[in-house]
């Protein structure tokens, strides 16, 4: 399951959501400044700063004896973001309407992505068009191997875990 981060650009403060398989991967990701803000194209972005969501023990009172249920933390008001211009905001939906489409013709293998991608591509198998995950190295692999890959724009729930 991905992890969400909030992150910031340093150099003018714009925020924005990070998805990563992991908080090494964002690390590793960071590392190579390969995160970058989608605002203005800095790479000087880091986690945002974010005020910490604590919640009431489970043998602490609350401060009204009428309520039952435990009460759930207020969130963290998000910091206002630009706006993107309806041009862009087109863009997202028509890619995302596109990604969509194509995934339907696809089967998501998880992540013995690289390992079906080689074995299709090298004959083990009958070819298919297959979506699962695969780690940058895993990609760097399968590319140096002459094998045709292709980046998801935006993240994709793996079956079981659909409604």
């Amino acid at each position: 399951m991905p992890i969400v981060f909030d992150l910031e650009c340093r150099s003018a403060q714009h925020r924005f959501e990070g998805w990563f398989k992991s908080s090494d991967d964002y690390a590793h990701q960071q590392e190579r400044g390969l995160v970058a803000c989608p605002h203005c194209g800095s790479a000087d972005v880091g986690k945002a700063v974010q005020a910490p969501r604590l919640a009431r023990k489970g043998n602490q009172r609350s401060e009204s004896p009428a309520k039952t249920a435990p009460s759930l933390p207020e969130p963290a008001p998000a910091a206002p973001a630009a706006p993107l211009p309806p041009q862009a905001i087109e863009v997202l939906q028509k890619l995302a309407v596109m990604q969509a489409e194509a995934l339907k013709s696809s089967r998501f293998v998880g992540d013995s992505f690289a390992e079906d991608a080689r074995a299709m591509h090298y004959g083990e198998r009958e070819a298919e068009t297959i979506h699962g995950r695969a780690s940058v190295e895993q990609a760097k692999e399968l590319i140096e191997e002459g094998i045709a890959l292709t980046p998801l724009p935006f993240p994709v729930m793996p079956p079981e875990q659909a409604n």
